[in-house]
């Protein structure tokens, strides 16, 4: 449809500027500076902001942004969050209460034993017990045992009658969701086990929240403490009130990216993002950074907790010969390229290996026992190492890997790569260099102080300059919690919106390099990612999205469909002229009106509904 000449416009789209910086120079009207602070410091504006912002006053909304601590949060947030229990969870009690299909098996093989929880022991066994009948069908076998099948002592007819099965199995998606309403709560972990696989998948979708957890949780407990996770996170970007914080929760995740599906990682995550990274995206950049370094989660993404000094200077442990040891340069590397000094942050491989030699020693308990940091002395090596020239005394134990950190902090390198990163984030993929150096400074003169970085941002020209507005294209991310806040949606389960952000090219905490997920535009510009972008916009406006609700009354009864108006509504702004040409085009063709029917399978449109499906699907709302 439009794809090719949006992506075309994104790319080479307002603020892209090559070879000068003439842009960032010239200011933002009043009114571009209240849509610039909505569109760039939060996920996108809601119904109203624009408003309270400038009732508020700019300058001192933007102070509440910096100290959310000042500042109430939205208390339907907490609420929101209430059902997902796991990601509030220490990781020894996500890993005991969600276990794993790996525990599992151990369980079933009799290598390990069953929860001490009677409850908890049950699940176990009935997923053990389905785990061995598995495998003897995979292996031919007939079982005696008129209860060894996939429903396990509870039969679907003893809980529902036939047409209540029929609905369940041939049922309009609305029958389903009102059949699901009306099991109890007390019989919906016997329903979840009664059901077959195949059943059980095509309810996940339409099921509510709490219900949806059994379901997961009678086939793979493991998966429910993955998508709390990546609930939790849209829903905080959604609803939460410190806004700013939340884009700074995801940019620092993606800067230390650790890998949900790597070994343990799904039980140390919730931690990782809770207790390393939430409370420290307005600290000191060293504590931001030693809070990551002695994550489990990183610990375990980048193999630092098998490192230790060669076998020449220590005796290995019992157990060396059941896994590969030595020392390990994954995190050292990365700590210098990515987390501080940068790619051509003037480091060696000599460098690496004297930081790796530092880091020895640093590892955690096993996830059972809590995961938690432990510094292993007698794997620790013990020599004199040099790091970017300076010299660490031999004998340091713990003390040579805090050592490193705080040289890389006060290093020139860090505190520019850090600011050039900030930069690219909020102002523009090539920054003017005076802003980074300025941003730089503050980072050195105050000693890494993340806030006082981003305020020396906040204050610049630069960021409230014609260079930066508009400059940016959103991550999938953005996209999708931007259209929900934008069209004011009611979310009663964020579970197939995050698989909405996995179709369109970001699911949450998967990213395999250690990279994390670029803010650049060139990642996310293509017709294909813009159509699909288009087709979930369609499907949002037209109320096809499970778990996710529009009052379109509005629209309908207060627009008359007049598309200036909706477009007013969504991007809080006068739509370009542009935007409103090609809606006017799709809006008079018969056959792409039936095209975008068709893309986002929503049936016969609804005028309204089209229209705030293909101004969500702009280019225009692709920017930020």
């Amino acid at each position: 449809m439009l794809a090719p000449l949006a992506a075309a416009r994104l790319k080479h789209g307002k603020g892209a500027i090559q070879g000068q910086y003439a842009a960032f120079r010239k200011p933002l009207t009043k009114s571009e500076r209240l849509n610039h602070a909505l569109d760039r410091l939060t996920f996108g504006p809601r119904p109203g902001d624009l408003q309270q912002l400038e009732h508020t006053g700019l300058d001192k909304w933007i102070k509440t942004q910096l100290h959310p601590e000042n500042v109430a949060e939205n208390p339907t947030l907490a609420d929101r969050l209430m059902p997902y229990a796991s990601f509030r969870m220490s990781i020894r009690q996500a890993y005991l209460q969600y276990p794993s299909r790996q525990f599992i098996r151990a369980v079933a093989r009799g290598n390990a034993q069953p929860p001490d929880d009677p409850e908890l022991r049950a699940v176990v066994d009935r997923l053990a017990h389905r785990y061995l009948q598995k495998k003897h069908d995979l292996a031919g076998a007939i079982s005696d045992d008129p209860d060894a099948d996939l429903e396990l002592k509870v039969k679907l007819p003893q809980l529902l009658n036939p047409a209540q099965i029929d609905v369940l199995e041939h049922g309009t998606p609305a029958r389903k969701r009102a059949l699901l309403a009306s099991i109890p709560p007390a019989r919906q972990l016997d329903f979840a086990w009664a059901l077959r696989q195949h059943l059980r998948q095509q309810l996940i979708n339409l099921a509510p929240v709490t219900f949806r957890r059994e379901l997961m949780f009678a086939q793979n407990p493991q998966s429910v403490v993955t998508t709390d996770l990546s609930e939790g996170k849209l829903l905080r970007a959604i609803y939460s009130t410190h806004q700013l914080q939340e884009l700074l929760v995801d940019f620092w995740f993606n800067h230390f990216n650790v890998f949900q599906g790597k070994g343990a990682e799904p039980y140390l995550l919730a931690s990782y993002e809770r207790d390393a990274i939430r409370p420290r995206v307005f600290g000191k950049f060293y504590d931001l950074l030693l809070a990551t370094a002695k994550s489990p989660a990183m610990l375990v993404y980048l193999d630092n907790w098998q490192s230790v000094a060669s076998e020449a200077q220590n005796r290995p442990p019992l157990n060396a010969q059941k896994r590969k040891r030595g020392l390990n340069e994954n995190y050292g590397r990365e700590l210098l390229e990515l987390h501080t000094l940068g790619v051509d942050g003037g480091y060696t491989q000599k460098d690496v290996i004297e930081v790796a030699r530092c880091f020895t020693g640093w590892t955690i308990q096993r996830p059972e026992k809590g995961a938690e940091f432990r510094f292993n002395d007698k794997v620790h090596d013990h020599g004199e190492k040099i790091v970017l020239g300076h010299a660490i005394p031999a004998g340091g134990g713990i003390s040579d890997g805090l050592a490193v950190l705080k040289i890389l902090v006060h290093q020139p390198a860090t505190a520019h790569f850090i600011s050039l990163k900030l930069a690219q984030k909020f102002v523009a993929d090539d920054p003017p260099p005076s802003l980074v150096d300025k941003m730089a400074k503050t980072f050195s003169r105050t000693d890494g102080d993340l806030r006082q970085v981003m305020q020396t941002m906040l204050s610049s020209r630069a960021f409230w300059s014609q260079g930066a507005y508009q400059a940016k294209v959103k991550t999938p991310l953005e996209m999708i919690v931007s259209a929900i806040r934008a069209t004011n949606a009611n979310v009663d389960s964020a579970y197939a919106l995050a698989n909405e952000i996995r179709r369109l090219g970001e699911p949450l905490y998967q990213k395999i390099e250690p990279t994390g997920y670029s803010t650049a535009n060139a990642e996310w510009v293509s017709s294909a990612s813009l159509l699909n972008r288009m087709n979930f916009a369609l499907a949002l406006a037209h109320n096809h999205v499970p778990g996710t609700t529009i009052d379109t009354a509005l629209w309908q009864s207060e627009t008359r469909n007049n598309a200036d108006v909706i477009a007013r509504s969504l991007l809080q702004r006068r739509p370009n002229d542009q935007t409103l040409a090609a809606i006017t085009k799709i809006m008079a063709s018969p056959d792409l009106q039936k095209q975008v029917t068709v893309n986002a399978k929503a049936g016969p449109p609804q005028t309204f509904g089209l229209i705030a499906g293909l101004v969500v699907g702009s280019p225009e709302f692709q920017r930020r």
